[in-house]
C-alpha cells in the first residue's frame, strides 16, 4: 500500500494541532477532517467543555484553551461549552469517593466569571459558548432512560477511577455512571467534529465518539492534552493543592510563582503554556535561571497589558537584590499553636494580629508582600500552609512581623 500524501498546508496544520498534545485518537481520522474542511471551505467543529466547579481559572485550565487558540488560528469554529447541568452531577474522574453536588446558583454563579476569563486566550468573535443545560433541561424521563440504554455497565467500570473504586470496596453512585454519558451526549447535541479534554477525560471522549456513531453521526476525533504539573513539580496544578497560578493574580505573584517551578518542569512549561520553537526552548533551557524569566514574563504578557511582563520582571530582581536576611524587632508578634499539626499562612496572619481579615491577609501575599524566614523567601500561593511542629518567622509589608510557632 502506498502512503497517503497529505498537502503540506494541511501538515502544517496538523503539526501545529499536535505540538504538546498527549494523544489524538485516530490520527488519520483527524487529517482526513482536516483535509475535507480544507476542500469544502466547511470550519470543523471544535468541542471542549468545563464545569464551572471554581470561579477562576488557572494555568492548568489553559494547556486546553491554548490549543482551542490554535484551532481558531487555523480557522476552525470553537465551542466552549459550559457544563452548568454536569457540573450538578460532579465529574467523577480522578476522584476516590463520590464527589459532593453542586446547587445550580453555585453553578451560575462561577460560571459569570468564565466567560470575561476565557476571552485573555481565545478570540471571542471565533467563539461560540455554550451550556448544556440547553439541552439537558429539555430530556423527558424517556429520553434519559434511552440514553443509559447506549451504555452497558461493564463497558462503564473498565473506567479506571471505578475499577479502584469498587476493588477497595468503596461505593459508586447511579449519577456517577450518568456524567460520562451526558457529555458524551452534549458532543452528539453540538455535532462536534473534534473534541479536546485532558489526560484524565480520555474515557469520556471517547463516550462521546461511541454515542455520536449510535445516533446515525460520524464519531468525532479526540485530542487530549497532558496535566500541567503544579509549582511544586510533582501534583496537577490545582488550587486543592496550593500549586497553582491563577491567570487573574497580579503581574507580580504571576512572576515570583513561576520563578520558584524546579528546573526538571521548565521544558514542560514552555511547550505547554507558549508558542516558542523547539530551538528557542533548548537554546533557553541551557540557562534555567534566565529561561524561567522569559517563561514568567511571557506568561505575564499572556494574562494583563503588553509590557507588564518586563514590569514584573524588574520588580523580582530588585526586590532580590535588596534582600538582607530578616531581623525581627522585639516587638514581633507570636502566635503559639502548640498542639496544632497546620495552619494556612492567611489565617495565621489574622490569629497573629498582623491582619484583619483573610482576604486582606490573601492580597498581600498576591502583592508579594509576605516574606519568610532568614532568606526572606517570598511566599507567592494564598494557600500556602504552615506545618506544626516547627518555627517561622514571617515580614508582612514594611513594618509587620510575625512569629508562628507550635
Amino acid at each position: 500500500m502506498t502512503e497517503k500524501k497529505i498537502p503540506p498546508a494541511i501538515q502544517a496544520a496538523f503539526e501545529k494541532i499536535r505540538r504538546g498534545a498527549d494523544e489524538i485518537l485516530p490520527e488519520g481520522a483527524l487529517i482526513d477532517k482536516l483535509i475535507k474542511s480544507s476542500k469544502t471551505g466547511k470550519p470543523l467543529r471544535i468541542k471542549a467543555g468545563f464545569d464551572p466547579t471554581a470561579p477562576d481559572l488557572h494555568l492548568g485550565h489553559t494547556v486546553l484553551l491554548r490549543k482551542m487558540k490554535h484551532f481558531q488560528e487555523l480557522g476552525h469554529e470553537v465551542l466552549f461549552l459550559i457544563g452548568d447541568f454536569t457540573g450538578m452531577i460532579g465529574d467523577p474522574t480522578g476522584r476516590s469517593a463520590t464527589r459532593k453536588q453542586m446547587t445550580r446558583a453555585e453553578i451560575e454563579q462561577n460560571a459569570k466569571t468564565y466567560s470575561d476569563q476565557v476571552f485573555r486566550i481565545l478570540d471571542k468573535s471565533k467563539t461560540t459558548i455554550r451550556f448544556n443545560s440547553e439541552w439537558c433541561d429539555k430530556m423527558t424521563f424517556a429520553d434519559v432512560l434511552g440514553l443509559t440504554a447506549q451504555m452497558t455497565v461493564a463497558r462503564m467500570i473498565e473506567r479506571d477511577d471505578f475499577t479502584k473504586r469498587l476493588k477497595a470496596g468503596d461505593s459508586i453512585s447511579l449519577i456517577e455512571f450518568m456524567y460520562p454519558l451526558v457529555q458524551g451526549y452534549d458532543s452528539v447535541a453540538l455535532e462536534s467534529d473534534v473534541e479536546l479534554g485532558g489526560t484524565d477525560q480520555k474515557f469520556n471522549l471517547l463516550v462521546g465518539r461511541d454515542l455520536q456513531e449510535r445516533f446515525g453521526k460520524e464519531g468525532q476525533s479526540i485530542l487530549t492534552v497532558p496535566l500541567l504539573v503544579g509549582l511544586d513539580g510533582e501534583k496537577k496544578m490545582s488550587k486543592s493543592y496550593g500549586n497553582y497560578v491563577g491567570i487573574t493574580e497580579a503581574p507580580y505573584s504571576m512572576f515570583a510563582k513561576i520563578m520558584s517551578i524546579p528546573d526538571s518542569i521548565l521544558r514542560n512549561y514552555f511547550v505547554l503554556l507558549t508558542d516558542y520553537t523547539v530551538a528557542q526552548i533548548e537554546g533557553w533551557i541551557a540557562d534555567p535561571f534566565e529561561a524561567k524569566k522569559i517563561l514568567a514574563a511571557t506568561i505575564v504578557d499572556d494574562y494583563h497589558p503588553a509590557g507588564s511582563g518586563k514590569e514584573a520582571r524588574l520588580l523580582w530582581e530588585k526586590e532580590k537584590s535588596e534582600r538582607k536576611g530578616l531581623v525581627l524587632p522585639p516587638d514581633a508578634k507570636v502566635l503559639d499553636l502548640k498542639g496544632k499539626s497546620e495552619i494556612s499562612l492567611v489565617q495565621a496572619m489574622v490569629d497573629g494580629g498582623v491582619e484583619a481579615s483573610l482576604t486582606a491577609a490573601r492580597k498581600l501575599i498576591e502583592q508579594g508582600a509576605v516574606k519568610m524566614g532568614d532568606d526572606l523567601e517570598t511566599i507567592t500561593s494564598r494557600d500556602y500552609v504552615l506545618k506544626l511542629p516547627g518555627t517561622y518567622s514571617f515580614k508582612i509589608g514594611k513594618k509587620k512581623y510575625l512569629v508562628v510557632q507550635g
